[in-house]
């Protein structure tokens, strides 16, 4: 180990790689870096996502249907765009985002995003493992728990084993389940399409309940926001900036717009808007099974990722494997316990609270480290105006949300930018010199 500093072990690039190739608490180097297409495969991968499609179908009643899509066209865009920018970030500083939280909070301020960021992904985690258990007992009409149980545990040691393997093994998952997935996906679209008459007689549907247009967008920004705040996860391995602006594109706004939309066309052609129950409907079983194993096992194999590199930064170990290990045995214990039955609730308070995180990163950046991040830097323990930044815009995120003026998350993503990039030039103003990170 070369030297420490306030922002923990510092290793050139042979020694991290060999504790762990993925680099999870040091910049990915030059011949780390991966093409444009193996990141945005991965990213996509992330974000086609069945359960988003059960954001979708709480949408799908309450809208017509150019209602509908204007809701999730805003709410691809917010996501979208924030999440384009982390991207853009993590490809500059070849850093994880709680790494980067950092220089931003400080060496303890950065424990926050840690503890937020990887706990909601363990959340997330066992939101998935429950999913599948529930799902496949249903298709196989079983009533036993424990066969139920069995089929979580099971699965969980897979999507573990995948994240441990690290990028090259979520690369390869994603290369092979994402185009089946797709093609299900727009086969079982056309044949709910088949149901009401085409995009016409989809149009002459009618809301049934009501919702907010705030609380709308909110939960499709909800969907993947906590995951695309830590898109530099993946991102830092992008050769260039722009390359990872596009990949982050293609997986949070194209991708995750569509699983949105499959899940709200499902909800109001078959009453369902989970496409793997569509298909069990349709008596397509074994295909149903194929989608569900496929999609989530690539999706919660990023997940774990992220909590591994989060329990990295925040116990300051060089290594992502034992918290990876470890997240996953808990989220496996909670996702026994039923804990994928409180998802729609789970999204909101994602839209509310992880957005203002990645605002003040974003800020902070722009304000101080767009020239990259000097290599003598030393963060604080605590850099106070940039956590003051993230409560004030979680507060308003939150209290706007109560209120029913405007979008949550973009209130707290604009407020969190404003004041950090304010408060950053304010308290410290500009590096003199840095080299690119």
């Amino acid at each position: 180990m070369s030297s420490t500093s306030g922002a923990g072990p510092v290793l050139d690039a042979d020694e991290a790689a060999a504790i762990d190739p993925d680099y999870p608490v040091t910049p990915v180097p030059a011949h780390a870096r991966k093409s444009f297409f193996s990141v945005a495969v991965v990213l996509l991968g992330f974000t086609v996502f069945t359960p988003t499609m059960l954001a979708g179908a709480a949408l799908g009643p309450a809208f017509d249907f150019s209602g509908l899509l204007l809701v999730i066209a805003i709410g691809s865009l917010v996501l979208g765009t924030y999440v384009a920018v982390m991207g853009w970030i993590g490809a500059r500083t070849g850093l994880t985002t709680v790494v980067m939280a950092r220089y931003t909070l400080g060496t303890r301020g950065a424990k926050l995003s840690s503890v937020l960021l990887g706990g909601t992904q363990v959340g997330w985690y066992a939101v998935v493992v429950g999913t599948i258990g529930d799902l496949t007992a249903e298709a196989l009409g079983w009533e036993s728990y424990g066969a139920r149980a069995a089929v979580m545990v099971v699965t969980s040691a897979l999507m573990c084993a995948t994240a441990y393997w690290g990028y090259g093994g979520m690369y390869w998952v994603s290369l092979v389940s994402t185009p089946l997935i797709l093609i299900l996906a727009f086969w079982v679209l056309a044949r709910s399409l088949q149901e009401v008459g085409g995009f016409a007689g989809l149009a002459d549907v009618q809301p049934t309940t009501s919702m907010a247009l705030a609380v709308a967008v909110t939960t499709v920004v909800g969907t993947f926001v906590s995951a695309g705040t830590q898109a530099p996860n993946w991102t830092r391995f992008a050769k260039r900036g722009s390359h990872a602006v596009w990949a982050c594109v293609i997986g949070f706004f194209i991708g995750n717009g569509l699983m949105v939309f499959f899940g709200a066309v499902g909800a109001l052609t078959f009453g369902e808007g989970d496409f793997v129950l569509v298909l069990y409907q349709l008596g397509l079983v074994g295909w149903g099974l194929v989608l569900l194993f496929g999609n989530l096992w690539k999706s919660n194999a990023d997940t774990a990722y992220a909590f591994g590199v989060a329990g990295a930064e925040l116990f300051n170990r060089p290594s992502k494997a034992p918290f990876v290990i470890g997240g996953s045995v808990i989220a496996t214990v909670l996702a026994l316990t039923g804990v994928q039955n409180h998802l729609v609730d789970y999204l909101v308070l994602l839209g509310t609270f992880i957005p203002p995180l990645g605002g003040v990163i974003i800020g902070d950046f722009l304000a101080r480290w767009r020239r990259g991040i000097p290599e003598d830097h030393v963060p604080p323990a605590v850099r106070w105006p940039n956590v003051l930044a993230y409560a004030v815009a979680a507060f308003l995120a939150w209290l706007s949300g109560e209120l029913e003026i405007g979008i949550p998350p973009v209130i707290g993503i604009l407020v969190a930018v404003a004041l950090s990039m304010g408060l950053s030039r304010l308290s410290a103003g500009r590096p003199r010199s840095a080299v690119a990170g």
